[in-house]
């Protein structure tokens, strides 16, 4: 008799890791808590000089039809990394997933839920808690049903780490785009290729996932993550086919981007610490 630990997997988990040593246990041990258990787990490791690829390995050995390992020749960035773990993905869905972060035990039965329910969406996410050594301080919100407009004027509606796609579009619209202007922007990329190709998204309003985050974010502050969000917005400007005279928003959008990385350091600090 088939039962639900024997039916084939419909997730596939990309995880790209790199130096989280210290925090990777706690966030592999949350996906075997999952209720939904109909998952495999595709890790990826971008050149960590730690101790990550070794504990990798441990959940490898210890379940090994529930993880696999695979290394990048040299560390190349997140968007690299998780289209290495998207070659290797061959389930109806994939699921994100940071090597530092938390999962609620009903993440993923809540999420496949939802797609299963809503068909015409490409993929479901959540907001998230935030969290550091001292526990939660902090979280993020979502629209429930962004438009291409809200994706384009406030994204990232959905939270990365946190999604659930569809293979099909995922894979449709090239993963990734391997441009190191898009790192750390490439989850924002990824949104506008998807609804640029007429695919829509959602959220659950529910936190069923933690981020671990500091609450002093200065040190993420700095030129080069603000230019590519800047160019980002750019991309989405012209993957959008947005006419010209809209563009006093793109450039608005870029002053603020500007004004954070100019702005005081307790000013700025202050803003991410009452992000809720």
């Amino acid at each position: 008799m088939t039962t639900a630990t024997t039916l084939p997997p419909r997730i596939s988990v990309l995880m790209g890791i790199y130096n989280c040593a210290d925090t990777l246990a706690e966030a592999l041990d949350s996906l075997l808590a999952q209720t939904y258990t109909r998952f495999k787990v595709i890790m990826c490791d971008d050149g960590s000089t730690d101790a990550t690829a070794a504990v990798a390995r441990s959940y490898v050995e210890r379940y090994p039809a529930k993880f696999i390992l695979v290394s990048n020749d040299r560390n190349r960035g997140l968007n690299y990394t998780l289209n290495h773990c998207l070659s290797l993905a061959d389930t109806e869905f994939c699921a994100r997933m940071d090597g530092d972060d938390i999962c609620h035990p009903t993440r993923f039965a809540k999420q496949i839920a939802f797609l299963d329910e809503h068909p015409e969406l490409a993929l479901v996410s959540c907001p998230m808690n935030l969290y550091d050594a001292n526990g939660v301080w902090g979280g993020t919100s979502c629209i429930q049903f962004p438009t291409p407009e809200q994706v384009l004027k406030h994204s990232p509606c959905f939270t990365h780490a946190a999604v659930l796609i569809r293979t099909a579009v995922y894979k449709e619209v090239g993963g990734y785009t391997i441009d190191d202007r898009l790192l750390r922007v490439e989850d924002c990329h990824l949104w506008f290729k998807i609804y640029a190709a007429g695919y829509r998204g959602g959220n659950l309003q529910e936190r069923l996932y933690s981020m671990r985050d500091d609450r002093n974010a200065t040190a993420r502050r700095n030129w080069r993550a603000r230019r590519n969000a800047i160019y980002v917005m750019f991309c989405g400007y012209r993957l959008f086919k947005k006419p010209w005279y809209t563009y006093p928003g793109l450039f608005a959008a870029s002053a603020l981007e500007i004004a954070k990385f100019l702005m005081p350091t307790k000013a700025y600090e202050y803003f991410h610490r009452k992000r809720q």
